[in-house]
């Protein structure tokens, strides 16, 4: 079975560059799905420095998200975007497999 891919948007690819010049070290986003949160399912997102081996690299303008095995077929063909919006600035998940999302905007279902 083939899973759409997970993309990371130029927002999110600029941020995380930022990040790293700022760290001083190259620094990846680790992407994944835990069960829990209000609605069944939560994101968890990291900074890491290095990727683990099962992990998928999506790459973008010469940064990269890691997506574990077991969180890929939960994110398929989402988009990973970095808003700066009146209530904060974040790394957002676009996931078209969510039918529902909190107010939160960490968890969601499926």
């Amino acid at each position: 079975m083939s899973l759409k891919p997970v993309t990371l948007a130029e927002s999110a690819a600029r941020r995380l560059a930022d990040l790293s010049r700022a760290e001083g070290k190259p620094l990846m986003l680790r992407v994944a799905v835990d069960g829990g949160g209000c609605s069944g399912f939560q994101y968890r997102l990291d900074l890491v420095e290095s990727a683990e081996p099962d992990d998928h690299r999506i790459e973008h303008a010469g940064q990269t998200a890691l997506v574990d095995d077991i969180s890929m077929p939960f994110l398929a063909g989402s988009e990973i975007q970095f808003v700066d919006e009146l209530l904060g600035a974040q790394f957002k998940i676009v996931n078209p497999n969510a039918v529902a999302n909190c107010g939160c905007g960490v968890s969601f279902s499926i």
